[in-house]
C-alpha cells in the first residue's frame, strides 16, 4: 500500500479505526486535540460512535462502560487530563477490561505548558491510581511505529484483558511523516468475550463486572490473580531497540522523541571516533531489563536522556544492577535536548575528550 503523509495525532486516530475501534470518548486538551477532532469526523463513517464527554473523568468512565460491553474503545488526552482519568483507569484495571489510552504528553507539573515533555514516566509506569495494578505501556519513536503500536495495543488489551497505554509527546503528536496502513491482522489468539455485559440472550446468567470486593480474602485472591497476569506480560511484552552497541564506550538510554535526537548525537560523535550506543525503550512497562545484558565490555558508563528531570534513572540503575555508573542529561518544561548538548555531556563523561 502507498504511504500517506499525516500529522501524528490524526495517524493515531486512523490506526485505531483500522484496528476496529468502535467507540471514542474524550475531552479537548492541547496538544492532542487533533485525535478527537479526527475521530469525531471519521469514526462514524466506520460505523462507530464518538462522544465528547463533559470532562476527562466522565470520558474514562464511558470507556469503562463500552469496554464492559465488549467493544473496542479508546480515549486520549494529555498529561493533566490523564491525571484526571487515573481513578477510572484503576477501576478498569481492577475489573480487567480491555481499552486503549493515548497520552500525548506535555510539560508539567500542574497545568504546565503545551510543549512536548516526558515527565509522565512515573505516572505511566507506576500508575497514578490506587492499588496494585499495571498497564502495558508502549513508547513509539516515529509515526509509523505509533500507527503499528496503536493497532497492536487493541490486540494486547483484548488478549490480557487489561488497559494499554500508548505514550507520545507533543512533538510526535504534531509532526508529519509518511505512514503506511496495512490491513490489520491479529497476531494473537483472542478468545470470545464471554465475560462481557452484552445481554444474556437467554443462554446464561448475567455477567457482573466490578472491581469491588468486600471480602478481604476474595480481594487478596483477585490481586494474586492480577499479579500472575502482570508477570506474564513482563515475560512476553518487554521490548527495546539496540543501536550501535558493539564497541560503545557510553550507552544512552532513551525513548520516544528523545531517542531520535540521541541517534543524531551518536552519529556526530562517531565522526569524531567516539563510539556511543543506544538502548531505546519501546515499552516503558514492562521495562526491558534483558536489553541491558547486551552491554559490551567496552562500555564504561550509561547516560539516561529524557525530557524530564530524570524519572527513568532508577529503572536504568536497577537494570544495570550497579555494574556501571549511570548519569543523566535532561531538559524539562517543554525544552527539547539538542544533539550537541548530548554529545558534550558524553565527552565530559569520557574525561573531556575533544
Amino acid at each position: 500500500m502507498a504511504k500517506k503523509l499525516m500529522k501524528g495525532n490524526e495517524a493515531i486516530g486512523a490506526a485505531a479505526i483500522n484496528a476496529g475501534c468502535k467507540f471514542f470518548f474524550g475531552y479537548p486538551i492541547t496538544p492532542q486535540n487533533e485525535i478527537p477532532e479526527y475521530m469525531s469526523r471519521e469514526l462514524p463513517k466506520a460505523g462507530g460512535s464518538f462522544v465528547q464527554a463533559e470532562s476527562e473523568v466522565a470520558a474514562i468512565n464511558m470507556v469503562y462502560g463500552a469496554a464492559g460491553a465488549g467493544a473496542r474503545v479508546m480515549t486520549s488526552s494529555s498529561s493533566p487530563g490523564i491525571a484526571l482519568k487515573q481513578e477510572g483507569i484503576t477501576y478498569i484495571a481492577g475489573a480487567e477490561l480491555p481499552c486503549v489510552i493515548v497520552n500525548i504528553s506535555r510539560g508539567g507539573p500542574g497545568l504546565g505548558g503545551i510543549q512536548p515533555a516526558q515527565s509522565d514516566y512515573n505516572q505511566s509506569t507506576r500508575g497514578g491510581g490506587n492499588g496494585d495494578y499495571k498497564l502495558l505501556v508502549y513508547a513509539p519513536a516515529n509515526l509509523q511505529e505509533m500507527v503499528d503500536m496503536v493497532q497492536e495495543a487493541f490486540d494486547a488489551a483484548d488478549y490480557y484483558r487489561n488497559p494499554v497505554l500508548v505514550v507520545g509527546d507533543g512533538m510526535i503528536g504534531q509532526m508529519m511523516e509518511p505512514v503506511e496502513f496495512k490491513p490489520f491482522v491479529s497476531k494473537r489468539q483472542l478468545s470470545e468475550k464471554t465475560w462481557a455485559t452484552d445481554g444474556t440472550k437467554g443462554k446464561r446468567k448475567p455477567n457482573i463486572i466490578n472491581s469491588l470486593f468486600l471480602d478481604p480474602a476474595k480481594l487478596e485472591e483477585h490481586n494474586v490473580h492480577l499479579q500472575k497476569k502482570y508477570r506474564t506480560i513482563k515475560e512476553n511484552e518487554a521490548r527495546a531497540e539496540l543501536y550501535n552497541l558493539e564497541k560503545a564506550q557510553v550507552v544512552i538510554v532513551a525513548y520516544g522523541t528523545t531517542s531520535r535526537i540521541a541517534k543524531n548525537a551518536i552519529e556526530s560523535l562517531k565522526q569524531e571516533g567516539i563510539e556511543v550506543g543506544l538502548i531505546r525503550l519501546q515499552t516503558l512497562w514492562p521495562f526491558p531489563d534483558e536489553a541491558f545484558k547486551a552491554l559490551p565490555e567496552t562500555c564504561k558508563s550509561m547516560l539516561v536522556v529524557e525530557m524530564s528531570m530524570g524519572q527513568m534513572i532508577e529503572d536504568v540503575k536497577l537494570a544495570v544492577a550497579c555494574r556501571l555508573p549511570v548519569e543523566f542529561y535532561g531538559r524539562a518544561g517543554g525544552m527539547i535536548p539538542e544533539p550537541d548538548a548530548i554529545a558534550a555531556k558524553i565527552k565530559e563523561m569520557l574525561g573531556g575528550v575533544k
